[in-house]
């Protein structure tokens, strides 16, 4: 997952929360007073206390010095994306979960169109997860021994 931290009046920060140490999971846990699957599951519904306490933690890794009561961003300043691996994930979920169902799989594509990082990057996953696969190359025939009359 990305966070996109934006300050008011600042630059969007993109802090990536795809890729985290045991040691900066362990803070999160601390901070955010949750287990991790719980703190994950809070980021994708949008959890203020999951997603500042994520945030906070990465933010660390740039500035050392900063303490939880200075970085209390408005719940407007920050929102979860998908990385292009999870895209990738939710994409072919949808495909299977609503294989037969058109209406429903469209809707989950425009979901996770919304959610994604890179709306473009999301079109290009959808076009090489629905193309048509080839199928597996079929082997050889044998050549038959001749006969012995030829």
């Amino acid at each position: 997952m990305i966070i996109l931290y934006t300050p008011e009046g600042g630059e969007t920060q993109h802090l990536d929360a795809g890729r985290l140490r045991a040691s900066e999971i362990q803070i999160i846990e601390r901070t955010a007073d949750a287990r991790w699957q719980d703190v994950q599951q809070g980021m994708k519904n949008g959890d203020i206390n999951a997603v500042r306490s994520v945030a906070f933690v990465i933010k660390k890794r740039t500035e050392p010095s900063l303490r939880l009561a200075a970085f209390d961003p408005f719940e407007d300043e920050v929102q979860v994306k998908l990385d292009l691996r999870e895209t990738r994930g939710y994409i072919q979920w949808a495909l299977g979960r609503y294989a037969s169902d058109p209406e429903g799989l469209e809707g989950a594509y425009e979901e996770i169109r919304d959610a994604s990082i890179d709306p473009d990057a999301f079109d290009k996953i959808l076009t090489e997860e629905t193309a048509p696969k080839d199928p597996a190359p079929q082997p050889e025939p044998e050549p038959t021994p001749a006969s012995a009359s030829e």
